[in-house]
């Protein structure tokens, strides 16, 4: 754990002897009563935590003082159809570590539909992950996460359209007030398609990227990215894993956004 994070509730009460991040401090970190740890509060600042004391039962009493605002979020959004469970776990620890604005689960055409009836959404698991990734990034903020049943309904509410992150104003001209470009919208699409993420131009703009289960988008698909005025861009040659898709697409996009500088 490179940070300990608490969520707002847990403010003022014992760590719990046999809570995971009672056992990183005690047992990883070597820490003891008087020592203190990166820590935040999801959602909130980040700063440092103190241990107080060690009561009898093994929890553990602790002070924060966190004076420091997270890390400003990623402006891109992503949409994938739905990967195996297992993957799923994976892919939103990922995406939550490189702190992107939102992940988007999506039904598809040639997706598994049995993949839809992961428990992860409804135990507890996907926040999980999400947690573990802001972790892994010494971050306290996490993606919002949404669930749509199909690509269709994922394009007819548009929201990337209630994004806060919308890239820098362009002035329209003389005595007009300057709107904010919208993202650019991009389909990851090995077949046929009009370039390559890896050369598109660079820019500051926001990035939507919706990324096809491991079968890929079916024709018909296709045809409502088009009319939806998203651009198909391959990731190179290779057929990837979904995981592996997503994290190519947001690396690329990162770059293009200057993130990686």
């Amino acid at each position: 754990m490179n940070i300990i994070l608490f969520e707002d509730h847990e403010i003022g009460r014992p760590l719990p002897r046999r809570d995971p991040r009672t056992l990183h401090l005690l047992k990883v970190l070597r820490k003891k009563p008087g020592d203190t740890f990166d820590a935040g509060v999801l959602g909130g600042n980040r700063g440092r935590g103190r241990i107080e004391a060690q009561q009898p039962d093994g929890s553990l009493l602790f002070s924060l003082d966190l004076g420091e605002p997270p890390p400003v979020r990623v402006s891109i959004r992503v949409a994938v159809g739905f990967p195996r469970p297992i993957q799923l776990r994976r892919l939103l620890r990922d995406l939550s570590n490189l702190g992107i604005e939102a992940a988007d689960l999506l039904g598809t055409d040639l997706g598994e539909k049995s993949y839809r009836d992961t428990k992860l959404l409804a135990d507890g698991g996907a926040r999980a992950a999400l947690v573990e990734g802001a972790v892994q990034a010494r971050d306290t903020g996490l993606p919002r996460l949404s669930v749509y049943p199909s690509l269709e309904a994922w394009l007819a509410e548009k929201p990337w359209t209630f994004s806060s992150a919308q890239g820098p104003a362009i002035p329209q001209g003389p005595g007009t007030q300057p709107s904010p470009p919208g993202p650019l919208l991009v389909a990851a699409d090995n077949v046929r398609p009009e370039g390559s993420l890896a050369r598109f131009p660079a820019g500051s703009r926001a990035f939507v990227l919706a990324i096809g289960p491991e079968r890929g988008w079916s024709d018909r698909e296709r045809k409502f990215f088009e009319a939806a005025g998203f651009t198909r861009l391959s990731l190179g040659n290779r057929a990837l894993r979904t995981e592996t898709a997503c994290t190519a697409a947001v690396i690329l996009a990162m770059e293009k956004l200057g993130e990686l500088g």
